[in-house]
């Protein structure tokens, strides 16, 4: 039988469900179009933070290092964690979940668009209900704290928080600890939870890795010092090769030859392109400040292709289209496994994946880079064109396009 509990009760889940090491907690909602909500789960020292950069688990980081906790797809459910209690580490005291409303500043959303909110407790095996929490009275906030399982003498229990707060899912992050190198939003961020016991505040931790996998998904480079410095992009895929039988019975192999390029366009309106095609490979130090360093013809090296952009000239910059095409070797885009990584010494690597196909193109434009005042904003774009010419028309780049080889 279902218990439904209301904000600020608290249930012990270990006395209430003796012998139970694992449960699911599954999180649900009815979203108005152009809304996306996200789950997110925090595994939280005592100070109330963090402590280490795997614990915030995500879509970008989906499951923590010892898989205790892990976010799905939810059956029945918008999105569920799967928690194996007893593996969760003895430095973690409480798990808070929270429900956010993606880039819903720039969107202007709220959760006065979300209805029937919801968190739920279920048993892992038959996947009865053991608690509901309905989530009510949201209005203008953007991201909710909904309830956290907390580790009290040996014990497991609930507490129902429902808290609303505004500044999205960057100020939870900052809120528990975790700093991303994002742009944070104008709204305060929430008042920071009261710590369970006291001890001085501990640092930020800096995420090493931030994963853009949702399309139009932005994130801006943080500058810590005068100048950008050099920013790299690198392209990666997987090694397979394929077999034939060549003249006098020799076997031949060959690799993917997925080339890495850009569309460029300056601050005073001039339009290029760099790339291996045509041997356009560019300058660095000198105009247009960017740098493609070879052609991987085979996939035979392991550090892929790679651009360098010169972030000391920013403000020469408008945009810059990175795109990658096939231009031998593979039918499908499915089969190259394709990676995006851009670098910069001061932020966290920024990952592309190429996990969104079209077999029947291509050319795929993987993200637009844009000058912001003195830093760079970057954009997952993840869309595929018959070729150069209708990826350029689809941007806005219009130049002159003419067939050419390697």
């Amino acid at each position: 039988m279902t218990m439904t509990i209301v904000k600020g009760q608290k249930v012990d889940i270990t006395k209430q469900f003796p012998g139970l090491s694992k449960v699911i907690v599954g999180l649900g909602w009815r979203a108005g179009n152009g809304i996306e909500l996200d789950a997110s789960a925090f595994q939280l020292g005592a100070s109330g933070k963090v402590n280490r950069e795997e614990d915030f688990i995500f879509y970008g980081n989906p499951r923590s290092v010892n898989g205790a906790v892990s976010l799905r797809d939810g059956s029945g459910d918008n999105q569920q964690f799967e928690l194996d209690l007893a593996a969760i580490t003895s430095d973690v005291e409480k798990i808070a979940f929270t429900i956010t409303i993606y880039d819903a500043i720039t969107r202007g959303q709220t959760f006065r668009q979300v209805s029937d909110l919801y968190l739920r407790i279920m048993h892992p095996v038959t996947f009865v209900e053991m608690i509901r929490f309905p989530l009510v009275d949201f209005t203008t906030e953007n991201s909710i704290v909904t309830g956290e399982l907390y580790r009290y003498k040996g014990e497991w229990k609930f507490n129902a928080i429902g808290s609303g707060f505004n500044g999205g899912l960057a100020a939870l992050c900052g809120n528990f600890g975790v700093e991303v190198a994002q742009e944070q939003p104008s709204s305060p961020p929430p008042p920071p939870a009261p710590p369970k016991v006291e001890q001085p505040p501990e640092p930020p931790i800096n995420l090493s890795k931030v994963e853009l996998t949702k399309k139009g998904e932005t994130i801006s480079l943080r500058k810590s010092s005068g100048a950008l410095g050099q920013i790299s992009v690198n392209l990666n895929w997987n090694r397979k090769v394929k077999k034939s039988i060549g003249f006098l019975g020799f076997d031949k192999s060959s690799g993917i030859d997925l080339d890495l390029g850009c569309l460029y366009e300056l601050s005073d309106g001039y339009k290029g392109c760099i790339q291996a095609l045509g041997r356009k490979f560019g300058q660095y130090t000198d105009f247009p400040f960017i740098e493609l360093d070879g052609d991987d013809r085979t996939g035979a090296r392991t550090d892929g292709e790679n651009l360098r952009i010169n972030g000391n000239q920013v403000r020469e910059f408008n945009r810059v289209l990175i795109f990658a095409y096939i231009y031998d070797g593979v039918a499908k885009w499915a089969e190259t496994d394709g990676v995006v990584t851009i670098k910069q010494a001061d932020n966290p690597e920024i990952v592309v994946r190429m996990d969104v196909h079209d077999p029947r193109k291509i050319m795929c434009a993987i993200a637009m880079i844009e000058r912001k005042d003195d830093t760079f904003q970057i954009k997952r774009l993840v869309e595929y064109f018959n070729g150069h010419e209708q990826m350029d028309r689809h941007y806005g780049w219009n130049m002159r396009w003419a067939a050419g080889s390697k």
